[in-house]
C-alpha cells in the first residue's frame, strides 16, 4: 500500500509516516518512480508507534524499545522492559516536580489574594 493509504489505515499523517521512517521507526520500499510502499503489517506497527507515543516516549527509546517486537528474544525482551521502567520512573520524577511546583503557586496564589484583600478600591 502507499503512504496515503496506510496513513488513513492507522489513522495518521503522511508527515507522521515520514518522520517514523527517518527516525528508523519504520520502513518502507521504493517503487522504481520514488514511491513508498508498505505491507498490511505496518498498519499495526504505526498504531503500536501512536501507543508508545503516547505513553510518553521519545523516537529515541521506541528505536530502543522495538527490537523486542522485532526480533523477539528473552535479551529483547529484557532490554526494553528495563527501558520501559527507566522511562516511567523518569516520569514519575517528573510528576512529583510539576507537583511540587503547583504547590509552590499555590502558595503564591493565595498570598496574592490576601495582599488584594488589603488594598484600597482605586
Amino acid at each position: 500500500m502507499r503512504i496515503g493509504e496506510l496513513a488513513a489505515q492507522a489513522g495518521v499523517s503522511v508527515r507522521s509516516l515520514r518522520y517514523y521512517e527517518e527516525q528508523g521507526l519504520l520502513t518502507s520500499t521504493r517503487s522504481p518512480s520514488g514511491q513508498r510502499h508498505y505491507t498490511e503489517d505496518e498498519v499495526e506497527r504505526v498504531r503500536f508507534i501512536q501507543r508508545l507515543y503516547g505513553a510518553g516516549l521519545s523516537s529515541r527509546t521506541i528505536a530502543e524499545v522495538l527490537p523486542c517486537v522485532d526480533s523477539p528474544s528473552e535479551r529483547n525482551s529484557d532490554e526494553a522492559f528495563e527501558r520501559l521502567v527507566r522511562e516511567r520512573d523518569r516520569i514519575s520524577r517528573h510528576i512529583d516536580e510539576l507537583a511540587q511546583a503547583r504547590d509552590a503557586l499555590d502558595l503564591l496564589i493565595d498570598a496574592n489574594r490576601a495582599h488584594r484583600t488589603h488594598l484600597t478600591p482605586g
